[in-house]
């Protein structure tokens, strides 16, 4: 009887669960277990692209539209959800995205407002499970935005703008120039630190103020007797020679390094470059005094005694407390090639040809390059006049034509894929940049434009510097053109526009400017007598 009672439990048991699971009857409210959770396989990001130009992860790129396309390709194929752009951070503001028409790896993402320009954004793809797959290492990018290309100044005539561009980047050397000394402030913001070498180039400016109405004659010779009186009675010097910077108050050497603390060579010929040129302007009978002064300075460079005991080479350091440590030959190529002939030039202590042979010339082996820093074309050039100048190592107006479009013609080519370079915008040279102070070259190129590289080159090519010119002036101008004309210098990778003014980077622009107008500078120091009985002693065509 119990085994007849199992059986009947046991058949009733399996009729109720047949009946339930066919659906047939049950609780309605019932529902299925929870379905198997979504699937998200691994997947990494290939390579990311902003406008078509491949960004690393943590790189950056610049110029870029202000209404770019970022795409990310994956390892796999994702799905374009707006829901996931939760884990996408743009500091651009809201984005959109979809898939790539013919690839489902890749999605584009765009801004859904135009951007600004000139302003870096930063792009993220967080690690996480999204867009259909479980991205297993974060992304993030950055890219700078071009400029808007609008013209920020009216136009006006090239000649106007020239004058507009010689005011202002005079106005460096009058206006803001040291109260006590006269001399130029090594850069804007530098309190009593002056320089020779800018100020050799803030003096050769002088003449050019003058002829273009800036400043008067008065005014020019009374800021030459201040500067005169401040070197002959208060800087001090060594061997004749100037340190490179001094204390515009007291006259005291300035140390630029620890052991480069006294006479600085070169330095001191970037002085007597616009002091020889001063003496050539300031021609008139009550000037006498400005004229015996700079001839005074001049007799007192010993040259000869920088070739430390009689070396067939000049040295560019000396210090009281260091002597020689510096230990550092003058020898081309680079910007001294004004030492040398200044050093022949020296009516009281001169070298020979010997010392330029063996010094500069490397013992005949010295070839000038094309491949440095514009101001290898700019310094030493100022007041020697390059057009006719040739000697056994080179034709020297050729050499500097080749340099400048050698640096032009980079810039135009931009193998490095820097933002902004091109026909209109180039020029390389020492200057500000982003992390500090450098040399810039198509050797060395930090990405950085100075301003000076392009337009002290006027001279030797003046359609491409006044290209350049127009793109700073009325395309970048709201950012770049200030009060002392164009600052020092602007990446665009970055979106950096320095805020600084460099007497060395100023001076050439004035002068460079000027030698191209009118060939002002040039005449007056090229017809300076000892100069010319130099050049013939060191065997130049000139």
């Amino acid at each position: 009887m119990k085994r007849l009672i199992y059986w009947a439990v046991l058949l009733l048991t399996a009729f109720s669960c047949s009946q339930t699971s066919s659906g047939d009857s049950g609780d309605p409210s019932q529902t299925d277990p929870d379905p198997q959770p979504a699937v998200y396989p691994k997947a990494m990001v290939v390579s990311a692209r902003v406008d078509g130009n491949r960004v690393p992860a943590n790189g950056s790129v610049g110029d870029v539209s202000l209404t770019p396309e970022i795409a990310m390709e994956f390892t796999r194929a994702v799905k374009a959800d707006e829901e996931s752009l939760s884990f996408v951070s743009f500091t651009g503001g809201d984005l959109t995205v979809r898939l790539k028409e013919d690839d489902a790896t890749v999605l584009l993402f765009t801004p859904a407002e135009t951007l600004q320009p000139l302003k870096q954004y930063r792009f993220t793809l967080a690690e996480g499970k999204y867009f259909g797959v479980s991205v297993q290492k974060a992304y993030t990018l950055y890219f700078t935005t071009g400029d808007d290309g609008s013209q920020k100044f009216p136009t006006i005539s090239d000649e106007a703008l020239l004058d507009l561009v010689q005011e202002k980047t005079f106005g460096y050397f009058w206006d803001y120039a040291h109260p006590v000394s006269g001399l130029a402030r090594e850069r804007y913001g530098s309190g009593d630190t002056v320089t020779s070498g800018g100020s050799g180039f803030g003096i050769m400016a002088l003449p050019v103020g003058v002829e273009r109405g800036f400043i008067t004659r008065a005014e020019a010779a009374a800021r030459m007797r201040t500067i005169l009186t401040f070197l002959s009675e208060k800087a001090e010097r060594f061997h004749g020679a100037f340190p490179h910077w001094l204390n515009g108050s007291t006259g005291k050497a300035i140390a630029f390094s620890e052991k480069d603390n006294g006479g600085d060579l070169v330095e001191t010929a970037f002085l007597m470059e616009g002091l020889l040129t001063a003496a050539a302007y300031f021609d008139r009978s009550d000037e006498s005094d400005i004229r015996s002064a700079i001839e005074v300075l001049w007799r007192d460079v010993e040259w000869d005694w920088y070739t430390r005991g009689g070396q067939n080479v000049l040295y560019w350091h000396w210090s009281p407390n260091y002597e020689w440590a510096m230990n550092m030959r003058i020898q081309g190529w680079n910007e001294a090639l004004i030492v040398y002939v200044l050093a022949a030039s020296s009516p009281t202590h001169s070298v020979g040809k010997a010392v330029y042979d063996q010094g500069w010339g490397r013992g005949g082996s010295m070839k000038p390059t094309q491949n440095g820093p514009l101001f290898f074309a700019h310094y030493s050039f100022l007041g020697l006049d390059p057009r006719n100048l040739k000697d056994a190592y080179a034709d020297y107006w050729a050499q500097n034509v080749a340099h400048a479009r050698y640096n032009y013609e980079y810039c135009v080519r931009n193998p490095a894929g820097h933002a902004g370079y091109s026909a209109d915008c180039w020029g390389l040279t020492a200057s500000d940049y982003p992390q500090g102070y450098t040399a810039s070259s198509p050797s060395s190129d930090s990405g950085t434009i100075a301003p000076t590289a392009a337009l002290a080159s006027f001279p030797y090519m003046p359609e491409e510097s006044l290209a350049a010119l127009h793109t700073f002036y009325y395309i970048y101008g709201d950012r770049l053109f200030g009060p002392y004309g164009f600052y020092d210098a602007f990446n665009l990778d970055s979106s950096w526009f320095a805020s600084s003014y460099i007497a060395i980077d100023q001076g050439p622009i004035v002068v460079m400017l000027e030698n191209y107008r009118s060939g002002l500078l040039w005449q007056l120091f090229m017809q300076n007598t000892d100069i010319q009985q130099g050049l013939t002693t060191l065997g130049f065509e000139f």
